[in-house]
């Protein structure tokens, strides 16, 4: 039996929640993957997977099982870069979670990330925050971009680097409609946007909690005509003509281009609200993490991302 490849075949049953995707995705036919796993299970004594029809998770033993996989992996990965003739330029996947209100940032550091080292292969992943810190724990994430001040509210062994300010803003039918994309109208306080037909985002996200905090600061309380945990269910409901969504800069390009719409900055209280990177503090990094963290200090990359975030002054 081969330790490593019985293991990367767990990693991916963990990953695909089904047997035959977790086959196709390493290569094998899904009797090898099974039978590579029985076998794992008779070497250490104990069943991992839970027996049904179809797979239905893990045995206590098997998910303490899974997490020394994740780390033996992670750990030849970091060997064979080492050992790779090409050491000196970052390959491989280099996976970031991201919060739904910084797709857009996210998807930029990608992309420029990926120009500058075409051997990096990015994969954003469109997460929750308290999913974010799991899979940064649990290795089956790189890197995270989220709200920092979550991180140092908690306990775990996490790094941070600051990206830039988030502020909301308030998306709505414009007066008239322009001539060059979206208009930009006169700020809006919290209070007065409480009486509109408001579209947020679902009590569960943490951007919720953010936008209800403002409105209990600006001692009112509001009951959305929609919810929703789609960012582009929110940009598409101030298209639709009767909603008005309390979206955060970075969201409001969804929309630039909509000459209908208005912007409004919302005020008191003014919201800030830092984003930044997340990762395990860790002493040995793989490459691309290391050029992700680079491109990540970057003056030039900072500039864009803060313009991009505040598209309306705050």
């Amino acid at each position: 039996m081969n330790l490593l490849v019985s293991m990367r075949y767990l990693v991916a049953l963990d990953e695909h929640k089904h047997f035959a995707r977790a086959a196709a995705a390493c290569h094998v036919t899904q009797p090898a993957l099974s039978n590579a796993l029985r076998a794992l299970e008779a070497e250490i004594g104990w069943p991992i997977v839970k027996r049904s029809p179809t797979f239905a998770g893990f045995t206590p033993e098997g998910q303490r099982l899974l997490e020394s996989a994740r780390r033996m992996l992670h750990e030849e990965d970091l060997l064979k870069q080492d050992f790779s003739p090409t050491s000196g330029r970052p390959l491989g996947k280099l996976t970031l979670g991201v919060v739904p209100s910084a797709e857009p940032i996210a998807a930029r550091f990608a992309a420029r990330l990926h120009a500058l080292h075409p051997g990096i292969a990015p994969v954003v992943r469109s997460m929750s925050s308290q999913d974010i810190e799991a899979g940064l724990d649990n290795l089956t994430l790189d890197l995270g971009l989220g709200f920092t001040d979550r991180v140092r509210a908690s306990a775990k062994a996490l790094r941070t680097m600051a990206q830039y300010t988030e502020h909301y803003f308030l998306v709505r039918q414009a007066p008239s409609p322009g001539k060059q994309g979206l208009q930009f109208g006169p700020p809006i306080t919290w209070k007065e946007a409480a009486d509109l037909p408001l579209c947020l985002l679902t009590p569960e996200m943490h951007s919720r909690h953010i936008v209800d905090a403002a409105f209990d600061q600006a001692g009112v309380s509001v009951r959305p005509v929609l919810q929703t945990n789609s960012i582009l269910s929110l940009a598409m409901s101030a298209i639709g003509g009767s909603l008005c969504a309390v979206m955060p800069g970075a969201l409001v390009g969804v929309v630039q281009s909509h000459s209908e719409l208005q912007a409004q900055a919302l005020k008191d209280p003014s919201v800030n609200t830092p984003i930044g990177f997340m990762w395990m503090d860790t002493d040995r990094m793989s490459r691309p993490l290391e050029a992700a963290l680079t491109l990540a200090k970057d003056a030039a990359w900072l500039r864009h991302a803060a313009a991009v975030s505040s598209l309306l002054p705050a």
